[in-house]
């Protein structure tokens, strides 16, 4: 075992398709290399074993102490999986995130994915992103209940993706799509944070729900929401934003419907149309979070400041930069 590791794992940011895809709709996801969790692992004494300090959430717990706890159940099977030692060896990990917690960006995921990373590397092993991707996505499980496994899909591969499940009863890699996908020109995109914590969990269950007393109108509404995921794809691929951004509001409109919009949402997503974007809508579960507008580089000053006066906690600026 080496003295030392680290690793690192960015955001993410579903472009197009989230909620569909629970129900084996294609989404769209992008990476966003400028936010990134960092984890830190150094060897701590023999028989002391396995302490988490997450720094953001101003915590520090043993492993054993609390073996329930998701990024705990997480540790123990990376572990298990690299066949180390049980008792396990002493390690500290170390946990800093630059991305904001239940907002819709993967920050879960982004940490699952540093930790298993870390915790590999740290061991002498180099794990393929499937790898990586399949123990995030279990952990995923404990977080969330029913996630798409699209935020440990992007997240693990580091590149845009068109994600589909294909079996939507299991996650098995053989009923998995994942595809690369090509981007054009390269997006330049505001990303409103409402302030308001929604937890994956709760707006994931609350569609399950309707969409069990009502599947058929549920079911149009995905169906809808995978046909304008499929032509987003061609547009990326084209580099024609301008048709891409009204795509983007109708996605908006559908989630809405869906039931996962937020007053605050909805209000970052108007103040971001009306100042100029080419499009905009909520990213990610709903209910809080963030939402996204694509602009134009000339009016992103403005949209920005639209963001600002409608009520976001903070507006971040990226880059998503071409991919062939």
């Amino acid at each position: 075992m080496i003295k030392q590791s680290s690793a690192s794992a960015l955001a993410k940011l579903i472009l197009c398709g989230e909620h569909a895809v629970v129900y084996g709709r294609p989404a769209i996801a992008l990476p966003l290399a400028d936010l990134r969790a960092r984890v830190k692992i150094t060897p701590a004494a023999p028989g002391a074993g396995v302490t988490i300090a997450a720094r953001d959430l101003r915590r520090r717990w043993r492993v054993a102490d609390e073996p329930a706890h998701p990024l705990s159940e997480l540790v123990v099977a990376v572990l298990a999986q690299l066949g180390a030692a049980d008792p396990p060896p002493g390690l500290r990990i170390s946990i800093r995130s630059a991305i904001p917690i239940a907002s819709g960006m993967g920050s879960g995921a982004a940490v699952a994915t540093a930790v298993v990373r870390a915790l590999a590397h740290q061991l002498g092993h180099n794990l393929a992103p499937a790898d990586v991707s399949a123990l995030v996505y279990a952990s995923e499980q404990r977080f969330h209940g029913t996630p798409s496994g699209i935020d440990n899909a992007v997240i693990a591969y580091e590149q845009p993706i068109l994600f589909q499940r294909l079996n939507v009863q299991t996650f098995e890699r053989s009923n998995v799509s994942i595809e690369p996908i090509a981007i054009a020109a390269p997006l330049t995109l505001l990303i409103g944070d409402t302030g308001v914590r929604s937890p994956t969990r709760a707006p994931v269950g609350e569609v399950r729900q309707r969409w069990q007393a009502d599947q058929a109108s549920y079911e149009a509404l995905f169906d809808q929401i995978g046909a304008l995921v499929a032509r987003a794809r061609d547009l990326l691929a084209q580099g024609d934003l301008a048709a891409l951004g009204p795509l983007l509001s109708q996605n908006h409109a559908l989630l809405r419907e869906i039931g996962v919009s937020s007053p605050e949402l909805d209000a970052l997503v108007a103040a971001a149309q009306a100042a100029g974007a080419l499009g905009a809508k909520l990213s990610g579960a709903g209910w809080g979070g963030v939402m996204l507008a694509l602009v134009d580089p000339a009016r992103q000053a403005a949209v920005a400041q639209a963001l600002h006066d409608a009520g976001a906690k903070r507006v971040i600026e990226t880059t998503v930069h071409t991919h062939t």
